[in-house]
Order: structure tokens, then sequence, then C-alpha cells
């Protein structure tokens, strides 16, 4: 429908909807509101200061009390004793020597010269294949010797007579060659033979199977009676026990000096531990580590090496490893309890004593060595005799008033003159280090 010659008054209007829309109303409600608002938010602002200058205050003044009171604390004496310094590792019980012993020769297995579990000793006779078929070859072999070997003299004496004849100007010389041709001939089948001789007498000494090794010998695999295919079947195992190996991977970072120091002693000693890390098994050294690093796991293999005279490793048994790399004839030595972390790194809680007798606790950092379970080595911080803090160190601060008493260890001694020779309890088996010491090997006390 056309729209020509309509007024503007019957127009259609049309509203765009960028077109802000007017609203109604007054400007002072608006102002009213965000006045009210502020002075909202002004109120509880103030409230939170507050609170915080109220509970700033009590704080204060709790200090204040505290400084004025004389904490209760228990306290330990730095000691210096032999420490020896050691890495540890998770070992898996491996036989010096495992061997699975197969026939080399087949036949009927004969009754076996053995009992499960037995201990052998090397090229004793453990097991036997029927010898008949192999003693009746080596019985041809040698008849083909004494047959060849007839023929060997019979041939020699026909070559002399021939020779005689032969410088009388009786016969030719082509006979006179072949019958040196013929003894050469007997001559190489009597060599063949005593080869063959040597072939059938092998194996019928094989026949007779004998202990590789000195070890204990496992479950029989094979009963008698049974046909044993030669190099293929297995007959049973043994491994030996004494001496006998574990090998544990140790990290590349520490793998320098276990080197360096393998190369200057020859034989660091090793510590073999149960799986708590608490009973010492037995004792033995380190003999060798693998040639190359495992770029999966950043670790290198090592091989110790233990007596084992009491049997008591046992293959694929695990045990908790400490490799000895150096022994400290007078490290300082604190409970574990005793070492706190900050901003400034490791320290402990220094009591001193006036000439008054009266007690203050002081921070002191140190520089952490070697730490394992309840024992912690220092390098620097302390000295010999100090007290420093075990319990009570969390309400402690510079300078504070305290009522120092001796700490009571789990092994009965008291914490300020304590015994040594101790054995602290164990961790958790894979060596640890805290403070400055980290990446270093953990330590124990020696047995």
């Amino acid at each position: 429908m056309s729209t020509q010659g309509a007024p503007e008054s019957q127009l259609p209007t049309f509203t765009s909807p960028h077109q802000p829309i007017e609203r109604k109303g007054s400007p002072w409600v608006r102002i009213v509101v965000y006045v009210v608002v502020i002075g909202l938010l002004g109120v509880i602002g103030w409230r939170i200061y507050q609170n915080q200058q109220i509970a700033k205050q009590q704080a204060q003044g709790a200090a204040k009390a505290l400084a004025g009171q004389k904490v209760p604390v228990q306290v330990a004496a730095v000691q210096a004793r032999p420490m020896p310094i050691f890495l540890t590792a998770l070992g898996t019980v491996t036989p010096y020597m495992s061997v699975t012993v197969k026939a080399r020769v087949s036949g009927e297995l004969l009754p076996v010269k053995f009992t499960e579990g037995q201990q052998v000793k090397q090229g004793e006779t453990i097991m036997v294949i029927d010898p008949k078929p192999y003693q009746a070859a080596l019985d041809q072999a040698k008849g083909n010797l004494a047959h060849d070997q007839a023929l060997l003299t019979n041939a020699q004496a026909e070559y002399a007579r021939y020779k005689a004849l032969f410088d009388a100007g009786v016969t030719s010389k082509e006979t006179l060659d072949a019958d040196k041709a013929a003894q050469g001939q007997y001559q190489g089948a009597i060599a063949a033979d005593n080869a063959a001789i040597e072939t059938a007498q092998l194996q019928l000494n094989w026949c007779y199977i004998q202990s590789p090794i000195p070890g204990k010998i496992g479950l029989r695999l094979v009963d008698p009676g049974n046909i044993i295919t030669a190099n293929t079947t297995n007959l049973v195992v043994i491994n030996q026990f004494q001496p006998i190996a574990v090998y544990f991977t140790l990290p590349e970072e520490d793998l320098p000096e276990v080197l360096k120091k393998l190369a200057a002693d020859k034989r660091l000693p090793v510590d073999a531990y149960d799986q708590d890390d608490t009973k010492k098994l037995t004792s033995g050294y380190l003999l060798t580590a693998d040639n190359q690093i495992d770029t999966t796991t950043g670790t290198d293999k090592l091989k110790a090496v233990f007596e084992n005279k009491d049997s008591s490793l046992f293959p694929n048994q695990f045990v908790n490893i400490h490799l000895t790399l150096e022994n400290r004839p007078d490290a300082l030595v604190v409970p574990s309890a005793a070492i706190q972390t900050g901003i400034q790194g490791s320290y402990v809680w220094v009591v001193n004593t006036d000439d008054k007798g009266a007690a203050t606790a002081k921070i002191q950092t140190v520089k952490v060595a070697l730490a394992e379970g309840q024992i912690t080595i220092l390098d620097s911080g302390v000295e010999k005799g100090q007290n420093v803090v075990v319990d009570g160190a969390d309400r402690l601060r510079n300078g504070q008033a305290v009522v120092a008493s001796v700490a009571k260890q789990h092994t009965g001694q008291t914490g300020a003159t304590p015994q040594g020779g101790g054995q602290p309890a164990s961790g958790s088996g894979t060596g640890h280090s805290a403070g400055s010491g980290a990446g270093k090997p953990a330590s124990k006390e020696q047995q």
C-alpha cells in the first residue's frame, strides 16, 4: 500500500535497537543509592580494620606475656662421634653364578645322583645318561683303529720289500710309489680313527653330567626314565650362594664419587639390611659398576658381593643396601627432631645458660650434611656439647627464656649425654638428606 500523500503523523515509526531508551525518574534517587552503598562499604572496611588492630594488639600482648614467661623445652646435646657416611638403595639378591644344566648327548636319563636342595661341589656327578650306546660307539672306533693299524703295518712291510727289489733293479719305480701311497692312506685312516675315538670318548664322558659350579641344586625338572634331547632339555638349575651377589642402582649424580672411591680403595664396604632396613643381615664389598647409565631412569647398576656363609641372603630376595663412602671420626650428630626449616634454611634452637643460670633459646642456622631416621649429621653451625631443642620449639622466639629438661631417647639414653653405639631407627631405605646436604647419601651409626 502506498504511503504517498499521507500526513507525517499517520506514518508508522520504528525505534532503532541501538537507540537508548530514555528512563523516566529523578537522578537524585541514584545519587542517594550510591551514597548509601559507599557508606556501607566504608563501615564494613572500618570494622575489619578495627578487628585487625584488636587482634594485633592481642597478639602483641600475648607475645609480651610469653616473653616474660619461661617456656619448658626438652634438649639434647650435640655429640661428636665416629659415623659412617653411606648411600642407600634397594637391591635384589642374585646368585653369584647360575647354571641351567642341559644334557650334551641324547639318551635315557638314569636315576639321579643328588637330592633336591643339596649342596654340590664343582665336578661332582649329578646325573647320568645311559652310556651303553656311546660305549659301543667308542669300542667300534677302537676296532677301526686296530684294523687300519694292521693294514698300515702290512703296507710298510710291502714297501720295504719292494724297496729292496727296486734297489736291485728287479721291480719298477711305479710299484714302489704305489706301495708308498698306500702307507699314506692307512696313516690318514689311523688319524681319522683316533679322532673318532676322541669324539666317542667325549660323548661317553658327557653321559656323566657333572656340576659346573659349586652351589645348591634346585628342584629336579626331569624325572628318570625320560628320553633327553641333547642341548634342549633343562634338567636342573644350580645356583651359587657362597659367595652371592646383590644388584642395586644409584642415581647418576652419585656415580662419580662412588667410582672415584672405588678406584682408590678397590673395595668399598657394603652392608645388607632386611626389608624394614632395621636388621643388618651381612656385610660385603662393592665389586663393580655397570659400564653404562640407563637413560630411561638416569641410574647405573652396581654389583656387590657377600660371602653369605650363614646363607642369610637368598636369590631374588629384596634387601636394603648401605654403601659406605667414608667414616667420619668426629661427626657432629644431633637428633633429627632438632632440625627446623624456614626461610633462612635449616636451623636449630640452641639453649644457652648464663652465669646466673638463666637459660635462653637462640636460633642458630646449620648446614645439614646427611640425615636418616632419628640421626642427623651436621657440617657446621653448632659445637660439641651444645644443647639443642628437640621438643617445644613451636613456642620459642629468639631470646626466649626457657626451662630446659633432658630429652629421653628411644634407646633409653638421655639426649644430653647419650652413649655411642646405639642403632638409630631406619628410614625408608632409599637414603635422603635435608637442608644444604640435599643430594648426598644418608648415614646410620655403625653397628
